[in-house]
């Protein structure tokens, strides 16, 4: 078993049949860390509203987490706009270990200071024109859909990496990229002027580490395609983990 000292994940989007919980679930299994950072939309409220899908694999994922809280591991959790229906209560503290709010703070071995932040509250869409969030987020479930049945045409074919639509549209279309790369800027100029060292989000499902203008951009990535996620290891150097190959539902 592999320990970090801390080990950060997001969109999970627990209550959706894209969610990729099994894998997470033995992510969990496998790695142990001081800090459990869960980076919002865990759990997807916008989905759940529309239909309720929640498999035995959602809630093994929440006891797992629990189960880490109970035998020591800090658990954070932020929240994110797929979640946010528990921003009206925040902050909130579940026993010693669990702590919930729209962001933390974090510093690193290396004494480095982090924001830690869904990232939702950077995305001028999300922030301002809502009922555009909603129609982009049904819009993305769909072509997450069509992933099944082109992967299972894919393996029939002898191709037995999964490729993904939706990623591959995300990182190639015009307008997506842009939007990338101004939610990156974004972070990055908002954790320079407010002196912090670097900024770790999810909210785009773009898993990343990188430099902008002196700040460490940290992207988790996402449990819906990438099944990615940022660790600090003992020695105070921040890794992107890649687990596996998405799971087939």
């Amino acid at each position: 078993m592999t320990h970090f000292r801390s080990i950060f994940i997001s969109d999970v989007h627990l209550g959706t049949k894209e969610s990729q919980a099994p894998a997470l679930l033995d992510f969990l299994r496998d790695y142990e860390c001081e800090n459990l950072y869960l980076v919002g939309d865990i759990i997807d409220g916008w989905a759940i509203r529309r239909k309720f899908i929640w498999e035995q694999s959602h809630s093994d994922v929440i006891q797992k987490i629990l189960r880490k809280a109970r035998k020591g591991t800090n658990v954070y959790y932020v929240i994110g706009n797929h979640d946010e229906f528990v921003r009206g209560f925040l902050p909130l503290q579940l026993g010693h270990s669990v702590k919930i709010d729209n962001t933390f703070d974090y510093i690193s071995l290396k004494n480095k200071r982090y924001l830690i932040t869904h990232g939702d509250f950077f995305d001028s869409i999300t922030l301002t024109k809502k009922w555009l969030a909603i129609a982009g987020d049904r819009a993305y479930a769909f072509f997450l859909k069509t992933n099944r049945p082109i992967n299972y045409v894919r393996q029939r074919l002898g191709y037995k990496r999964f490729w993904s639509l939706s990623k591959f549209l995300k990182q190639n279309v015009k307008k997506a990229v842009m939007f990338i790369d101004d939610y990156e800027n974004i972070l990055a100029l908002h954790a320079k002027k407010n002196k912090y060292d670097g900024v770790i989000c999810g909210h785009i499902h773009h898993p990343e580490i990188k430099e902008i203008d002196g700040i460490e951009y940290i992207n988790t990535g996402d449990w819906v395609e990438s099944n990615s996620a940022i660790a600090e290891t003992l020695e105070g150097e921040f890794v992107l983990l890649d687990f596996l190959e998405p799971h087939q539902q």
